[in-house]
């Protein structure tokens, strides 16, 4: 700027600045475009600034008038970033619209959501109920030796017990678990007791497939140890699990033989008019208790075992066993 700077040049220089600076905005695109027309227009070191900077060359009484049309032009590029920030906004967003709209008339694509099949639901609840009674859930391997299947539950080789459970041997003394009693022994090889545990897991025996039978079902196994446990604690917690589970119906024990519990009972329940067997249970046989280590002059307990299809069937009178495996929608929406 010469030293001999006149208003009249600064008014040009105003005026000119006001039709590039509306050129130059009308022509961006972006936001980021418009900060930097709007830094290099009215910025500390921006156009405007610059002729201001020569303002101080002019008479006193001229200095007003250039600054009032200053003011006027800063205010004019203000709104015109603003409305062009606005416009490029609107189309942007306008574009994203168009390029993520979607076809409401289009077929539905999305998978419904599902729900708890009935043997899912039926596990959930009978833990449920064992849990608030103080147990704790154990699981373990469906992949079983025989000493946690049959030896350590007092049934060992050759006896008569096996032949109840026909077993899928897998050689090098694995087997597929035929109950989920070997989760007792494994927990109480960890945990001393007193212990309170219940077993859910699935369970393999070779059996003919028919109404009721299936070569794959599932069990859950209860056992208690403690000083001083005796008959009565174990009718008393079976009976509670069963009323709080099918609600408040008569149940009755029935003298019966399992391998591993002494004496041992066959349970049921009066289920619409008549006597349903829903599990088996007894008091766990001193010779289980010794193989673990156990002194059975100071330890007692009680086990217990149920199948979860039974249950399922019997709660929602269901006939047929092979229908908990078809994946029928027809059948499954019911639940």
């Amino acid at each position: 700027m010469s030293a001999t700077v006149s208003l009249q040049q600064l008014t040009d220089q105003l005026v000119a600045l006001e039709s590039e600076a509306a050129a130059e905005i009308s022509t961006a695109t972006t936001a980021a475009e418009l900060e930097e027309l709007r830094v290099g227009l009215l910025g500390k070191k921006g156009r405007l600034s610059g002729l201001l900077g020569a303002m101080g060359k002019l008479p006193g009484d001229e200095r007003p008038l250039i600054g009032q049309r200053a003011n006027v032009l800063k205010e004019q590029v203000q709104n015109l970033l603003g409305e062009r920030l606005k416009a490029v906004k609107t189309a942007a967003m306008a574009e994203r619209i168009a390029r993520e709209s979607l076809d409401v008339t289009a077929p539905c694509s999305y998978t419904p959501a599902g729900h708890r099949h009935p043997l899912i639901s039926t596990i959930e609840e009978i833990v449920d109920i064992f849990s608030g009674l103080g147990y704790r859930v154990s699981e373990g391997p469906e992949i079983e030796t025989d000493h946690y299947n049959f030896s350590a539950l007092n049934i060992p080789e050759h006896h008569p017990a096996r032949d109840m459970q026909d077993t899928f041997y897998l050689g090098e003394g694995r087997l597929l678990r035929t109950h989920t009693s070997p989760v007792q022994i494994r927990y109480l090889e960890q945990n001393p007791p007193p212990v309170r545990v219940v077993a859910p897991g699935r369970v393999y025996r070779r059996d003919p497939v028919d109404a009721t039978h299936s070569p794959v079902f599932h069990q859950v196994e209860v056992l208690a140890i403690d000083e001083g446990l005796d008959f009565s604690h174990l009718r008393g917690t079976v009976t509670a699990f069963l009323q709080q589970f099918f609600g408040d119906l008569p149940v009755r024990f029935r003298a019966s033989y399992f391998p591993f519990t002494e004496p041992s009972a066959e349970v049921d329940v009066q289920w619409r008019g008549r006597w349903l067997e829903v599990m088996g249970c007894g008091m766990v046989d001193p010779a289980v208790l010794t193989g673990m280590g156990l002194d059975p002059e100071r330890w007692s307990g009680f086990a217990a075992g149920l199948g979860v299809e039974r249950f399922c069937m019997v709660r929602h009178g269901i006939d047929d066993i092979r229908r908990l495996y078809t994946s029928d929608l027809r059948f499954l929406e019911q639940f």
